[in-house]
């Protein structure tokens, strides 16, 4: 059975939601008893620079995304400049995660600081993800022609290939399981068809 693109992207976003199941858990027990897990904190941190940032936005921004606006998504107010935009305040929001950690680490702050950027994070990105799931996704697949389809599955392949290497993906899925086996987190049920030579299988 042949999938799209989107298909990659959308199984992707189940192991991303579960690691946002793991931030979720470090936030609250941060709150909770006012202590940081460095450890598992950190371990989000790769996650969300490696698989997220390298392998899936590399996908949607440098791939599907153009796509889409060489077929009628653009201008200032389309979808994509909207996910475009909630991928820069991802990136900030990240930032301020991992200056939390630096300065935790340093003895210059305590683990509190982390709660801000680590809550409007997750808040967005979970929103955000529901976007592309339900309103971005099935509009891509209406409006891109089969040609489309399977030369972005190629260029995908590229990203793998050029962006990720060898191994890696493999490596993200494990920490990703590792950190919820670890916060008692449930993990991901994904279609392992639409992983296969993809982020994550």
């Amino acid at each position: 059975m042949s999938i799209n693109p989107t298909d990659i992207l959308m199984n992707e976003h189940r192991v991303i939601e579960q690691v946002l199941d793991c931030l979720e858990a470090i936030l609250d027990r941060c709150a909770a008893d006012d202590s940081l897990d460095l450890r598992s904190a950190t371990q989000v941190m790769e996650f969300l620079g490696g698989f997220v940032e390298r392998c899936h936005h590399q996908k949607e921004e440098h791939c599907l995304f153009p796509a889409m606006e060489a077929n009628g998504f653009s201008g200032e107010c389309s979808p994509v400049t909207v996910m475009l935009r909630e991928h820069e305040l991802g990136r900030v929001y990240v930032q301020g995660m991992r200056s939390a950690i630096e300065s935790m680490a340093a003895g210059d702050s305590g683990p509190l600081k982390f709660l801000q950027p680590g809550r409007a994070y997750l808040n967005l990105i979970r929103e955000h993800i529901r976007k592309e799931d339900t309103c971005l996704f099935p509009a891509a697949n209406h409006h891109l022609a089969e040609a489309d389809q399977q030369r972005l599955l190629a260029e995908f392949d590229k990203v793998e290939a050029d962006e990720i290497g060898q191994g890696i993906h493999d490596r993200f899925l494990r920490l990703a399981n590792e950190l919820a086996h670890h916060l008692h987190v449930p993990v991901a049920e994904v279609d392992h068809q639409s992983h296969a030579g993809h982020c994550g299988h």
